[in-house]
Order: C-alpha cells, then sequence, then structure tokens
C-alpha cells in the first residue's frame, strides 16, 4: 500500500509515488556512440516546500554490470502547476542546465525542452524531451535529445525499481 510521505507539501501530492531512490540499469545510444549500458540512480526528495528536490547519476558498465566508470551526474528541482504542468529545472555536471515543461496524468510524465544554457566548453542540447512512468512498479526512464549537428533521436532509457533503504 503506497501512502503519502509525511510533511510533503500538499502541491505535490500528485508526484509523491515518485519520492524515494530508485536504482537500476539502462541502455543508450546517439548517432556515431556505440551503444552503451549504464547502471542508474534516481532519488525524488521533498524539504516540505513546493518542489521535489531530483537527482540522477549514472556509471557506464560491461556486459556483466560490473562498473567501468562514472558517467553523467544531473541534480533539479520539479515545480507542479496548475491543470498538471511541471516545470523543471536539470543542471548537467558535462556543463548543461535546462528548464523543462510538460504534464503529468497519473504516473506518467512526459516533458519537453523549454530552453537550455551551455557553458562554453560544454555541448549545445537544442531539443529535447523525457518520459517517466510508473511500470509494473519500476520508474522508467526515456530521454530523446537534439544537438547542433544532430537531429531529435532516442538517446537514454533505463528501469528501475525502487531502491529505498
Amino acid at each position: 500500500m503506497f501512502t503519502i510521505p509525511e510533511g510533503l507539501h500538499p502541491d505535490l501530492n500528485p508526484l509523491a509515488w515518485l519520492v524515494g531512490t530508485w536504482r537500476g540499469k539502462g541502455r543508450g545510444e546517439y548517432a556515431s556512440v556505440e551503444p552503451f549500458e549504464f547502471a542508474h540512480e534516481v532519488v525524488f526528495s521533498h524539504d516540505g516546500r513546493p518542489f521535489l528536490n531530483y537527482f540522477s547519476r549514472s556509471w557506464i558498465i560491461d556486459e556483466n554490470g560490473d562498473i567501468l566508470r562514472p558517467a553523467p551526474s544531473e541534480t533539479g528541482f520539479w515545480r507542479v502547476k496548475p491543470d498538471n504542468v511541471l516545470e523543471v529545472l536539470i543542471s548537467h555536471n558535462l556543463g548543461i542546465t535546462e528548464g523543462w515543461v510538460g504534464r503529468f496524468e497519473g504516473p506518467k510524465i512526459q516533458l519537453v525542452m523549454d530552453r537550455g544554457y551551455s557553458a562554453p566548453s560544454a555541448k549545445i542540447v537544442t531539443e529535447g524531451s523525457r518520459l517517466y512512468g510508473l511500470v509494473e512498479g519500476e520508474l522508467f526512464f526515456a530521454y530523446d535529445m537534439a544537438t547542433e549537428s544532430h537531429p531529435l533521436q532516442a538517446h537514454l532509457w533505463s528501469t528501475l525499481p525502487r531502491s529505498d533503504g
């Protein structure tokens, strides 16, 4: 049985199912990059204010699931607005910060990149879409990305069982 986390701001009740730690594996590919597998951890937390704290980190793994090296991480904030609208801010350790806007319906969240900033040494992401959903009790994540040199295409996807504790 699911219960609303204690102290959660009432605006966040529709996203209460996200709160916690999710860990699993995913796959990635992009343009000329060889397909790869990664371990993925996503944490949604709150401090009683009307936003979720978001943290995601990953590691490149081999075919046995052994970690080869750290991969990108991101941190941000998720804000619920009227009419099932989400505003999401995400900063990546690769020098990119993005604003996302989207909608949620039950345990399905769709986001599109509104605008982004790239540090002078970072790649420029020109477009993106993200999908989060609860599928058979696990967090499903998919990220499509476009850069200055490549059109919008599938980039990352993962399935993460809840791993609180």
